[in-house]
Formats: structure tokens, sequence, C-alpha cells
């Protein structure tokens, strides 16, 4: 939880920092939202680099990292997932799509699937890399699912 919350006020320094030095002025929402990503990401670094053995195996680290995300995941993100904050309507400055917002969305389930892979994850994190490696799978499938679906490609 201390990872969780320096991380999260060193994103909101720097944010504002970054407005205040005359940068990045942009929608509140998307930088809010393109923060909780970058702490997914960053969380998921760690678990999934000790996964592969590319660093070494800490359990304390992989349970603060799961643990991050099952913080990440349950927190409310209504403040950032809002209509009128898609490419459709910010350009570059997003790369969600507006079809996360249609009535035939499948953004929450897929969430719904995250929150649990991530559970499963956090169950499993601290008990050594070959119980983390295949308890990723599903998280990774569930972002995947979302980012195909609702966020412009990589290509």
């Amino acid at each position: 939880m201390k990872l969780l919350f320096a991380l999260t006020l060193s994103a909101i320094v720097a944010t504002a920092t970054s407005v205040s030095a005359g940068g990045h002025g942009g929608n509140p929402a998307v930088t809010a939202r393109k923060a909780h990503m970058n702490l997914y990401q960053h969380n998921l670094m760690i678990l999934g680099n000790m996964a592969r053995g590319n660093t070494d195996y800490d359990a304390a680290a992989a349970q603060a990292a799961a643990d991050n995300l099952v913080a990440l995941t349950t927190m409310s993100q209504a403040g950032y997932w809002l209509p009128g904050t898609t490419n459709a309507e910010l350009g570059d400055e997003t790369r969600l799509l507006p079809a996360v917002f249609e009535a035939d969305s499948k953004a929450r389930q897929i969430g719904g699937e995250l929150v649990e892979a991530v559970a499963a994850l956090a169950a499993v994190a601290g008990t050594g890399a070959e119980a983390v490696g295949p308890a990723l799978g599903p998280v990774g499938a569930a972002c995947t699912a979302c980012h195909r679906a609702y966020r412009v490609s990589d290509n």
C-alpha cells in the first residue's frame, strides 16, 4: 500500500509540476487515465520480469506489485472514463476509442475479468516465480481484450 501511495503521489506531483510549469495542460480525465495505466504497466513489469527470470524473484516485491494491482483494479475510475474524452473528441491526446461508451461495450465485463484475474495473481504472487507466470496469463488476456477493442492500435 505504501508503494501505491508513493507512486500515486509521485504521479500527482509530476502532473501538477508539469501543468504549473506551462507543460501539458490536457484533459484532466485523460491525464488521470494515463497515469492509472502507467501504474498498471509498472507493476506488471515487475511481476513479468520476475516470472521470465529477467530479475531475481523477490517474494515481498512480487506481493507488493500484485497488491498494488488489486488496489488499482478496485478503486473507482469513474472520474476519468468520461464521455467526451476519446480520440474522436481529443485527437492524439488519447488512444481511447468511442466504442468504449457504446451500449454494447464489453469494457465493464472485461474490467470485471481483470479484477478477478488480479485477485488470483495476488493470491499466489508471494509464493514463487513459478506461480506468478501462469497467474499473469489471465491478467494479460484481460488487458489485451480491452486494448484491442477500445484503444487505437499500436500499428
